[in-house]
């Protein structure tokens, strides 16, 4: 593994890096490795690669604004109206081959 011994100096928003920081920390990984890695990937694909998230949390109805979820509902009306459903039994039949 080679010496690491340069330095990277960058001026970012406060917010940005303390929100980056958190899910960093989340992650376990500190600053320097991230940019280790992302300078490496640069080099080897001679371009912006890759980016690191968090897994996305599900929607759930306390997540969602009360606009949010009339225009589910909306949706799911018309999709009724015009036929494009679906019954129960065949739904759960589908998930039920997913299990398996």
């Amino acid at each position: 593994m080679a010496a690491k011994s340069a330095n990277v100096l960058a001026r970012v928003e406060p917010e940005v890096k303390e929100q980056a920081e958190s899910i960093m920390s989340q992650l376990g990984l500190p600053a320097s490795v991230v940019i280790n890695a992302l300078y490496k990937q640069i080099i080897m694909t001679k371009s912006i690669p890759f980016s690191l998230a968090l897994p996305k949390e599900p929607t759930t109805l306390d997540s969602l604004t009360t606009e949010e979820f009339d225009s589910i509902m909306k949706k799911g009306l018309a999709q009724a109206k015009s036929d494009q459903s679906r019954s129960v039994a065949d739904v759960f039949a589908d998930l039920r081959r997913e299990i398996r």
